[in-house]
């Protein structure tokens, strides 16, 4: 499994989760000194730039999931180079190198980004130009579109569907828990789900969808 955006909040959690439920994860990471952070979580770092080459990571992998990011202290041009660009690049890697799952992070907001509010609508446009690009794949996607992410402990259960019709927030550990389950959820194959805290249990939300 690749793990984009490894070294990230969302990106370590769901790289420790993997390891400890067995996949073998690689977590692509901008910076060697990222390194012993994925290999504490039970990962093998390979470092690699977003914004330049990287089919070379994904050679070997059965399944990618993009949890990378500009980061919500960058301007729109990061916004489309990583979140847009360096998810596309991915995607074309996973057709190249035959790793035919691919889960993307997303966000809330992406399926109507003109809606959201004006500085939040680079990174809403780059994210629905990227879930686009990966409906269009060929490949057995999902999408899952968190709400605003918080640090809170994770609770272990979601509220999970394709539109949810509220905005609300979601710990990252439960974010991560909800990748898991999903990556080896059949029925979730060609799918795009919004997803907040809530009173269902992740591997049921999962099952439901």
């Amino acid at each position: 499994m690749l793990v984009a955006g490894a070294n990230g909040q969302v990106g370590q959690h769901v790289v420790r989760l993997l390891a400890q439920a067995g996949h073998e994860v690689r977590g692509l990471i901008r910076s060697e000194d990222q390194a012993p952070t994925i290999r504490d979580l039970g990962g093998e770092p390979i470092v690699a730039d977003l914004e330049a080459e990287v089919s070379h990571t994904v050679a070997g992998c059965d399944a990618v999931i993009f949890s990378a990011g500009g980061g919500p202290g960058s301007g729109a041009e990061k916004k489309e180079t990583i979140d847009r660009q360096g998810a596309v690049k991915l995607i074309e890697a996973a057709r190249e190198h035959g790793a035919n799952r691919y889960l993307m992070v997303s966000s809330m907001g992406a399926a109507d980004p003109g809606s959201g509010p004006e500085k939040m609508q680079p990174y809403l446009h780059a994210k629905a130009q990227a879930d686009q690009s990966l409906k269009d794949s060929g490949l057995a996607y999902t999408i899952v579109r968190p709400g605003s992410l918080t640090d809170d402990p994770g609770t272990g259960t979601v509220e999970a569907a394709p539109s949810i019709g509220k905005r609300g927030e979601i710990p990252r550990e439960d974010v991560a828990q909800t990748l898991v389950a999903t990556l080896t959820a059949e029925n979730t194959h060609g799918k795009t789900f919004e997803l907040l805290t809530g009173d269902i249990p992740i591997k049921e939300a999962v099952a439901s969808l």
